[in-house]
């Protein structure tokens, strides 16, 4: 005897704090598949996992695609080993462009800074011509 706990759209939304139409478009997506009845969506608790593995993905920085591709993995081989494997990897490629990112952001600051230092310089100099004390 199983005991699923089944789940409103509702439910999902306000667990994760979430709109009901960000999971409809996951639904949409194919990355949540609830069953049906009559009009309402019912989710158990595999969809509630998959949702939490879903936000869990998209903090990581992960797209919709690298999302599914983690789960069909998951699904065709349960064994998590090639799941795993594809997880690290991507972690580690979006942690490459992630540092690249802070590499380029440090520059631009650093270009920043030299730029309003020399232009407070000029500014600082017409302002004394123009206002001689």
């Amino acid at each position: 005897m199983s005991s699923t706990s089944t789940y409103t759209i509702s439910d999902l939304a306000k667990h994760y704090d979430l709109t009901s139409r960000t999971i409809r478009f996951y639904e949409s997506e194919g990355l949540l598949s609830p069953k049906r009845k009559k009009n309402r969506r019912i989710y158990d608790d595999r969809d509630k996992v998959r949702l939490k593995l879903i936000l869990r993905g998209k903090r990581l920085g992960f797209s919709l695609a690298e999302i599914r591709t983690t789960m069909e993995l998951y699904d065709n081989q349960p064994n998590e080993i090639a799941q795993l494997r594809y997880v690290l990897d991507t972690i580690k490629t979006h942690r490459k462009e992630l540092r690249q990112k802070q590499t380029d952001i440090v520059n631009t600051l650093a270009d920043m800074d030299e730029v309003a230092r020399k232009l407070e310089i000029q500014l600082n100099t017409l302002e004394k011509f123009t206002h001689p004390s």
